[in-house]
């Protein structure tokens, strides 16, 4: 697990570096077997250490490290759902927050395919209600909510994205981030989204196999 550890260190700093959180929100979560690393409560995303993380089980109980952050079940729950993920990241980015606060917010399409990279890593995104942050009876929205994609956007609150790693996950949280800039640079003006069509060129094709 100690590179697994090494991960967490790293993307946490990467968060923070980037400009995804700010103070000391934000946190993230990686699966190994039946185990769940996560950040712990109370800690800067920049001032993460590989030694001191929580150490959790399939279900969310604490095993062992500092108390894990409050908001531990999200990850569990998205987790649980996603048995292909093996990591998520929960930030609170300027224009993706701002996103989830949208009155008038499309609950089936919160945000347009505006960039062909938003439809690879991120479409669709699924809106979650509203919940107080560290709610743990947001545990059944966010889970039923996983199962029909790995992007999820907390109403008033911010993203939670899972991925196959850190990294793909990390990956994710910024593409969402950059085109829900571009959404609001774009705001009043016309669009042109990507089509169904376009959408569905961008996924993996099945592989073939050769013909004798």
């Amino acid at each position: 697990m100690t590179e697994m550890r090494s991960a967490v260190e790293r993307v946490a700093h990467s968060i923070h570096r980037r400009g995804l959180t700010h103070g000391r929100t934000g946190n993230l979560a990686v699966r190994e077997g039946d185990r769940i690393l996560v950040t712990p409560t109370g800690v800067s995303l920049a001032d993460v250490s590989s030694a001191d993380l929580s150490v959790l089980d399939a279900e969310g109980r604490h095993l062992e490290g500092p108390p894990p952050t409050k908001e531990a079940f999200l990850h569990v729950a998205v987790l649980r759902a996603r048995p292909s993920a093996h990591a998520v990241v929960h930030t609170h980015s300027v224009h993706a927050a701002a996103l989830s606060c949208l009155a008038d917010l499309d609950q089936v399409e919160p945000l347009p395919p505006l960039t062909a990279y938003y439809g690879m890593r991120v479409a669709p995104l699924e809106v979650v209600p509203y919940f107080a942050p560290g709610d743990q009876a947001a545990t059944g929205a966010v889970q039923r909510a996983a199962t029909r994609s790995h992007a999820l956007l907390l109403r008033n609150h911010g993203p939670v994205i899972a991925g196959v790693d850190l990294d793909a996950a990390l990956d994710a949280v910024e593409e969402l981030e950059h085109t829900a800039h571009i959404f609001f640079l774009t705001s009043g003006m016309r669009t042109a989204p990507l089509t169904t069509q376009h959408l569905a060129a961008l996924q993996p094709q099945p592989r073939q196999e050769p013909t004798s």
